[in-house]
């Protein structure tokens, strides 16, 4: 390895640097860490074709990101003349995208206030609810989203209220729409929520064979859609841990 590295002297080392340095910010699995160590040169290859490479794409969204502020300001400018329900839903949206969920939220109320008929409106106003905290106004939006179109979002909105009720303290009303809403999505984020109500309840077991099921998805998933569920499957992993530590 070393006898490689010197040869290559000094970008072995610096290729194992940086892979170390994206390994330790995009957390890929834990053999990653062995291979680019013990790999040297060769190791840090491996991982920059298959780790590095598709995550060019957070390059696209960094520029996707500057247009979105601009568009912003656009839109807040067009407001000051137009104070439509569009284009505050439109900032909604924008703001959202961007991160910033108080003002998307803000937004969106003012959306709602002008005309109280779209959906979308409520149900991004409902995720804004849920980031910040706030159940019970997450729960009065996703109820109207999920009255209006039972399977609004391929279900995601009725997971959402699910995930809503069992926070606000209704966990009987959680768990039915969690058991309708498993019968049509296996989506980790529902799966993972359910798991953790299930956790909460004491029921250890039930919670551990849900959270099981998130992990055997990753076995078969292609690569790509591993990448996009990792966040998902570290988080049950640790979830997994604390219910084989109390057990």
């Amino acid at each position: 390895m070393f006898g490689f590295n010197y040869f290559f002297y000094p970008w072995g080392y610096i290729l194992q640097i940086l892979a170390l340095v994206h390994a330790v910010r995009r957390r890929p699995e834990y053999y990653w860490y062995l291979i680019i160590l013990m790999g040297g040169m060769l190791g840090a290859v491996a991982y920059i074709l298959i780790e590095v490479l598709p995550d060019a794409g957070l390059a696209r969204d960094a520029f996707v990101g500057l247009g979105r502020k601009s568009r912003i300001r656009t839109v807040e400018t067009t407001i000051l003349d137009n104070p439509s329900a569009a284009n505050y839903e439109e900032l909604g949206d924008l703001l959202f995208d961007d991160g910033k969920y108080a003002e998307s939220l803000a937004a969106y109320n003012k959306s709602i206030q002008v005309r109280s008929d779209s959906v979308h409106a409520f149900y991004r106003r409902a995720q804004c609810s849920l980031l910040l905290n706030d159940y019970s106004s997450a729960v009065t939006d996703l109820e109207y989203v999920v009255g209006s179109e039972r399977k609004y979002d391929t279900y995601r909105a009725a997971a959402l209220l699910a995930h809503a009720y069992a926070n606000a303290g209704q966990t009987d009303l959680a768990e039915a729409w969690f058991l309708e809403v498993t019968q049509f999505s296996t989506k980790s984020e529902t799966l993972y929520n359910y798991a953790s109500l299930l956790k909460k309840q004491g029921r250890d077991a039930e919670a551990k064979e849900w959270a099981e099921k998130i992990l055997s998805k990753q076995r078969t998933m292609p690569r790509y859609l591993k990448r996009l569920e990792r966040p998902w499957a570290q988080k049950t992993t640790a979830l997994v841990k604390e219910l084989k530590s109390t057990s």
